[in-house]
């Protein structure tokens, strides 16, 4: 699982601090901290509101105040009025008011891109566009004045899902075929306190994805690879140093113009009982947006995974990690076992059960783009079926 990855000051259970304070008070206007004392100490009710928080924005849910949960503390206390609203590129506005003006553009029918709380170009086209159908000069900047005309609407228009049915005819459009379609496979960095462990980690999560990689060519995808210490496209060459932050290597696959971001990690835990395969997808349950393309995506990777090996079934969540929230295309984050637990562990470390794992992804990428009327069962395809699928279509 991803984990504050801006972090600039960490807090956590015992900890003293005058920034201690500023997040109580903050957690008491959410709601979640009825002592609005300004403390210093980080005690343990503390940490429980953290968690909370931590839980409704699709965060790690471990109490530890990182750099994403600051960037999600700052952006909760921003609701739609508090400020005029305007696109600046590389240093883009985000917050809760930015999610309520989206979801409302959205409502009315207006294409803001994924409901992420950043204002950025697709947003600001979309109030360009609302301001020219209510007569505003189309500056794209929300003022008193859009604010106005966007609180007179809200009683009378209501939608529905427009961004999932965008994205669902998108995938109908691009064909069953994986010819040509680009997919990124990331292979993101354990995170465990034994630097051994950690290494482990890495290394399987590293040859997980490229057997998943090398399985995508195979069936005519154009494969690019993240890993540990790598990120280039299949066959250019040697990787280079050091692992990009999350949210450089969204941009990676954003520039990629990628399909699907599939990333792969090898978690690690506390508890040596901690096992089994998990899925992530985009969403804010706090304010009721996912990617559906993604949800469904990662449906269908968790269903494969566990349909064909005894991984524990953790199921598939939302979560708003930046891998997941700042690419452009349906994004899934796996956890394929804890290097810390002796079973998971001793699955990983055998080559053909990690064969078994990038079989059941690929597949999963595969299902994604077939009709309902050609989707086979769970655990019944192949790569050679693709294959085959691929030449009868070629």
């Amino acid at each position: 699982m991803p984990q504050d990855s801006t972090t600039t000051a960490v807090l956590r259970l015992g900890d003293r601090g005058p920034a201690v304070p500023e997040i109580r008070a903050r957690l008491d206007q959410l709601g979640l901290l009825q002592d609005g004392a300004a403390s210093e100490e980080y005690d343990a009710e503390l940490e429980r509101a953290v968690r909370a928080f931590q839980q409704q924005r699709g965060l790690t849910a471990d109490g530890v105040v990182g750099g994403t949960t600051w960037r999600a503390l700052d952006e909760a206390r921003w609701k739609l009025g508090d400020r005029v609203l305007v696109h600046l590129p590389g240093s883009l506005q985000s917050g809760d008011d930015v999610i309520a003006l989206q979801s409302r553009l959205l409502d009315l029918g207006f294409k803001v891109g994924r409901v992420d709380g950043r204002f950025g170009p697709a947003t600001e086209r979309a109030v360009r566009e609302f301001q020219r159908n209510i007569g505003v000069p189309p500056d794209g900047t929300c003022g008193p004045a859009t604010l106005k005309a966007l609180g007179r609407l809200a009683p009378i228009v209501r939608g529905g899902d427009p961004n999932a049915m965008r994205s669902q005819e998108r995938i109908r459009r691009e064909g069953p075929n994986l010819v040509g379609k680009v997919v990124v496979v990331d292979a993101a960095p354990t995170r465990a306190g034994d630097p051994g462990l950690c290494h482990l980690g890495d290394l399987v999560a590293t040859d997980l994805a490229r057997r998943v990689e090398g399985r995508l060519v195979a069936t005519g995808v154009q494969a690019f690879l993240t890993s540990p210490g790598a990120t280039h496209r299949s066959g250019d060459g040697p990787p280079g140093q050091g692992q990009p932050e999350e949210s450089e290597r969204a941009e990676f696959a954003n520039r990629a113009d990628a399909h699907l971001l599939v990333s792969l990690q090898v978690e690690a835990s506390d508890n040596p009982d901690a096992c089994g395969i998990s899925t992530y997808y985009y969403g804010i349950e706090a304010h009721g947006v996912r990617s559906s393309v993604g949800e469904r995506f990662a449906g269908l990777v968790q269903r494969e995974i566990v349909a064909r090996t005894d991984l524990a079934d953790l199921r598939s969540h939302p979560r708003s990690w930046d891998l997941l929230r700042l690419t452009r295309m349906p994004a899934v984050s796996v956890d394929v076992g804890y290097v810390t637990n002796a079973g998971d562990a001793a699955r990983l470390a055998d080559a053909a059960f990690r064969d078994v794992i990038a079989q059941a992804i690929v597949v999963a990428v595969q299902r994604l783009y077939l009709a309902p009327e050609s989707d086979p069962h769970t655990g019944v395809l192949r790569v050679d079926d693709i294959r085959a699928l691929r030449h009868a279509s070629g």
